[in-house]
């Protein structure tokens, strides 16, 4: 078992504008995930979280994050 919190920054382009991105997150895998920052418009938007689970399912996150076209900024790793 190998538990982790990361940090991380997340720019999500306009196209994405009508999905529920961090809801899907919170919903569909297993993690804790809180928003720190985040600002989003019609154009683009940021945010800026932190995510603790296990090290498999926050890779699963973060691919499903490029899947879907999320650019994603690893700011800050803590195993435990």
């Amino acid at each position: 078992m190998n538990f982790m919190k990361i940090a991380i920054g997340l720019t999500f382009p306009g196209t994405l504008q009508d999905e529920s991105i961090i809801c899907y997150l919170c919903k569909n895998f297993n993690i804790n995930l809180n928003i720190i920052e985040a600002s989003f418009s019609m154009a683009a938007g940021w945010s800026i979280l932190t995510i603790e689970g296990e090290e498999a399912e926050i890779k699963r996150t973060n691919s499903y994050l490029a899947e879907k076209g999320v650019k994603v900024q690893q700011i800050q790793i803590e195993k435990k």
